[in-house]
């Protein structure tokens, strides 16, 4: 039971380490009540120390209990937390009996009573990585009932017509018996110490409560009957999938599918029949597909539904369970006995109620459902070239943790200039307050963040003001709770959970890579790629999702070993397939998808996703994840050593095409300012570890890193400097793991930083959020950041980049220098600038002679430049106002007129994108065709004889 408690917390763990150790035990006195003291002696010769990394004798007791019932868990005993507990559950070690003891009165202890059994196990003070013993129970009171046959919460696989033998015993005297089934009571005593009864000719699933009551004390067992319903081959009706099938033009009916291999029989149990199925629920089985089937009828559209499948394995494998109940593994919407109680109704309001009396998740069904009404609907992607990704963990975004929180922060991105958003995952996890990678249904929104109306606001939000929305999606893994992992599962302990058997048609039994996370799928089954794809399917054509980043690639291989990791970084064919399969599917459904690796890998193996189709139109080529960290902050830091930023061009790593996405932050990396205040280097009062100089130093790094051509992504808050530690704990204390195993603080919800009240008017924190705006928005507008790159930092602080676009004329802005200074003193950087003549600084419009193309420029420390060969056109806010031409009509349905002469016009999409262009030779009458356009806002950028260039913009009907 104790599962119910910690699974988040153990699940969590990037690494586990099989350290469960059994010990041996005595209570005194053996039987008591729960006012009575009682002692706990752990024999000392059964326990390892050492294994569990413990030098001084320190154990603990983690206890929990139960009610008179036996299952619902009840009081609060002072455990501390599973990393730390408290010093008031040690065990006092006796060295001359070597042995633990602990003394306790439950009411007492647990702070509570009507307490029917007590359960408590051994564990150090830090538990993570299963440093525990077995769960150890102990019933409490001295009347007790003990099931001789069946086993207590047992369920029961009978044939058709069987006869089922109930037998129990007593202490302390005479009780009083009785035994219900379904509810009904079908047989009494009214005294003896013993009890028995024979239920012939059973036909229908039995729920079973014994219950014996002496004096005023009474004790409920139960138990449960299942009956094999001799399953029924029938065809399966055409053009069914797997999960639910809603009847679009009956919403009384929905058909559901189940694929459960090596399974005899399945019963569904939901609202609709009591959750006491009936052989009318019983899933007929397609001989052609082996895959279970049942038509639902009697619906009530617009009625929540809950329910279950009960899937029975009458002789199954050693340690896996006859019957598991189990939530659909298609479900869009799950109910969670484990954590929707703590959800908060803001976030998601009018829940479905959890049904009462079950146990473990079940799916929501309901027909006739109200289509969310889109507003847009024909989005325009912005380019690959231009993408500039924001990524947020919506969990520590703002203090209400919600998708509102997003949607009422639109104007902070957009002011950003970010064209998309990438949420880390949103997909059922495992806990509420989750990074997300521990998913237990890819399928299903997880609730904690809202309903699946309000992420869809916030995707159609977004789609209006030209920002792409991106998935962060785990499927590499699946966590404990999957059905998949479930259903064929081993679980000695009997708690609905455990790790997948042989069986499994889905999930390795031990993972095939050396990055375990979770279970780990086997990508080679034909089962798994048709859930996969069913996965991507979902999200695309439901949530209208523009694309995926695929966590943890390197576990796609079927090749290797957990132990090997030379293997697992090596270049893997099965690997490369599969994933290129994944993408082929992906641009099925959408040509213009973002399919985003964070591979990590070998440039061998990477360019094979990069260069796919990328010579296709639309382009198509895998953007990977390029992990410059440690590069970029050894530049924020101050120190050469190991900081080459060359590699963040795509062309360093063999990509014929910009599908690099790098990155100096990320959410799996530690935060540049962190270190910047922790390691900064200093030269007289120039100090990187002062805040402010840190902060200042925070604009070079955008401008050497955002303006690179190719995709970038922001980690959220890297605009503001946000200096706490990734391995920030809840309280605020850091914990690195240094001295611990696997048991830090990176997961950890972080204090709610002040930047909706304080950081935006904190000048310094500010800066660098205008200055990375400018760069963006330079980047996502001016073509010649679709350029080639020459990257000129070879472990140097003096950065050097010139950026050339040769498809530009020498009247446009087609050359661009950055330059940066990450010395702690100032420096005479070095040039090289492509010619001579006037060049601008692109970020403010202020303009140098360049007459020797060589000389040096002096900056100061933590200081850059951006200089262009023009005037940022598209980029300057203000351009319309100085350079503005009539456009006619505005808003245009078929066509547009402008009111000069022109030689060449183009029209941008508001993301960036070039859309159309004309050649006009001069003609003043030139009508300008656009009635191929989507609906939304365009720019319009004109060029006269002179290469004068004017802008307009006009809305598209």
């Amino acid at each position: 039971m104790k599962k119910t408690l910690l699974l988040f917390l153990l699940l969590l763990s990037a690494l586990t380490f099989a350290q469960q150790q059994t010990v041996t035990y005595s209570v005194s006195p053996s039987t008591f009540d729960e006012t009575a003291s009682i002692t706990i002696t752990i024999n000392g010769s059964s326990v390892n120390e050492s294994t569990w990394g413990v030098t001084d004798h320190s154990l603990y007791l983690w206890a929990w209990a139960f009610d008179t019932n036996d299952t619902t868990q009840k009081g609060t005993p002072n455990n501390g937390p599973w990393e730390a507990s408290s010093d008031a559950s040690k065990f006092t070690y006796n060295a001359g009996s070597d042995t633990y003891t602990k003394t306790i009165t439950p009411t007492t202890y647990y702070s509570v009573t009507g307490i029917g059994k007590i359960g408590f196990l051994v564990k150090a003070k830090n538990g993570t990585g299963d440093k525990k013993s077995q769960d150890i129970l102990v019933e409490v009171g001295s009347f007790q009932v003990t099931l001789t046959a069946p086993a207590e919460n047992s369920t029961t696989i009978l044939a058709s017509g069987s006869t089922f033998n109930i037998s129990a015993t007593n202490t302390n005297g005479a009780a009083s018996y009785s035994l219900k089934a379904n509810g009904t009571v079908i047989n009494t005593n009214s005294s003896a110490s013993s009890y028995s009864y024979s239920a012939t000719n059973v036909v229908n699933n039995q729920s079973y409560e014994l219950i014996a009551t002496q004096g005023t004390t009474t004790i409920s067992k139960k138990f449960s009957v299942v009956v094999n319903p001799n399953t029924v081959s029938e065809a399966m009706p055409a053009g069914l999938v797997d999960g639910i099938n809603y009847n679009v033009s009956d919403a009384t009916k929905a058909t559901l599918v189940l694929d459960a291999p090596l399974k005899d029989f399945v019963y569904v149990a939901g609202s609709f029949n009591n959750w006491q199925p009936s052989s009318a629920y019983a899933m007929k089985k397609d001989p052609t597909s082996g895959k279970f089937w049942l038509e639902l009828t009697g619906l009530v559209s617009g009625v929540n539904n809950t329910y279950q499948y009960w899937v029975v394995e009458s002789t199954p494998i050693a340690n896996s369970p006859s019957l598991v109940k189990t939530a659909d593994p298609y479900s869009t919407l799950v109910l969670s006995p484990f954590d929707d109680p703590y959800i908060p109704t803001a976030s998601y309001p009018n829940m479905p109620v959890y049904p009462a009396g079950q146990n473990f998740e079940v799916t929501v069904l309901k027909t006739g459902q109200t289509p969310y009404n889109w507003k847009v609907t024909n989005f325009s992607k912005p380019e690959k070239d231009k993408l500039v990704v924001y990524e947020v963990l919506i969990r520590d975004f703002d203090a209400n943790k919600n998708y509102q929180s997003l949607i009422d922060r639109i104007d902070y991105f957009k002011n950003l200039k970010v064209n998309a958003i990438e949420l880390m995952p949103v997909m059922e996890f495992e806990g509420n307050e989750s990074w997300g990678y521990n998913t237990s249904f890819h399928m299903a929104l997880d609730k904690f963040y809202g309903t699946s109306d309000k992420l869809k606001e916030f995707i159609d939000l977004c789609h209006e003001n030209g920002i792409a929305v991106i998935l962060d999606v785990a499927l590499n893994h699946a966590f404990g709770r999957n059905p998949m992992v479930r259903m064929w599962m081993n679980d000695p302990d009997g708690d609905g959970f455990g790790s997948p058997t042989t069986e499994n048609p889905y999930f390795n039994t031990v993972a095939k890579h050396s990055y375990s996370v979770g279970e780990d799928f086997n990508h080679q089954s034909l089962k798994t790629q048709n859930y996969v794809d069913r996965v991507i399917k979902q999200w695309i054509e439901e949530y209208k999702i523009d694309g995926f980043r695929w966590d943890l690639t390197k576990g796609f291989t079927q090749a290797c070993t957990a132990a090997d990791e030379t293997c697992t970084n090596a270049y893997q064919q099965d690997r490369v397939d599969i994933l290129k399969k994944y993408a082929d599917y992906s641009w099925s459904l959408d040509p213009t998808h973002y399919t985003i690796f964070e591979h990590l890998g070998t440039d061998a193996e990477e360019k094979e996703w990069a260069n796919y189709r990328v010579t296709e139109t639309p382009s198509k080529g895998v953007m990977m994840w390029g992990k410059m960290t440690n590069q970029y902050n050894q530049l924020s830091m101050g120190y050469a050593t190991e900081s080459d930023i060359s590699r963040m061009a795509s062309s360093s790593r063999g990509f014929t095409a910009n599908r690099l996405m790098g990155y100096a932050e990320s959410h799996d990396e530690e935060r540049l300012m962190y270190k910047n205040l922790q390691y900064g280097a200093s030269s007289g009062t120039y100090n990187v570890k002062t805040l402010n100089t840190a902060l200042s130093r925070m604009s070079a790094i955008g401008a050497v890193s955002l303006l690179i051509p190719g995709p970038k992504m922001i980690w959220h808050f890297g605009e503001l400097g946000w200096e706490s530690s990734i391995f920030t704990c809840n309280d605020g204390t850091i914990n690195d793991a240094s001295t611990t195993i696997a048991g830090d603080c990176k997961l950890d919800t972080k204090p709610q930083p002040q930047w909706v009240n304080n950081w935006l008017g904190n000048t310094n924190r500010s800066k660098i959020y205008n200055d990375w705006a400018k760069m963006i928005n330079l980047k996502t507008t001016e073509p010649v950041f679709l350029g080639t790159p020459v990257i000129s930092s070879p472990n140097s602080l003096s950065i050097n980049i010139k950026i050339k676009n040769d498809n530009l004329t020498a009247a446009q802005l087609k050359d661009v220098l950055i330059l940066a200074n990450f010395d702690t003193t100032a420096k005479n950087i070095a040039t090289g600038f492509p010619y001579t003549g006037v060049w601008t600084n692109l970020m403010d419009n202020t303009t140098i002679t360049v007459t020797d193309v060589n000389a040096t420029i002096s900056l100061p420390a933590g200081e850059y430049r951006i200089y262009g060969n023009k005037k940022a056109n598209l980029a300057i806010e203000n351009f319309e106002k100085e350079n503005i031409v009539s456009l006619y009509p505005n808003p245009v349905a078929n066509y547009f007129t402008l009111d000069i002469a022109t030689t060449k016009v183009q029209v941008y999409a508001i993301s960036g994108q070039l859309v159309k262009s004309f050649t006009t030779h001069g003609n003043l009458d030139f009508q300008f065709g656009v009635s191929d356009l989507k609906t939304g806002l365009y720019l319009v950028k004109a060029f006269d004889e002179n290469d004068n260039v004017r802008v307009a913009k006009f809305i598209k009907k």
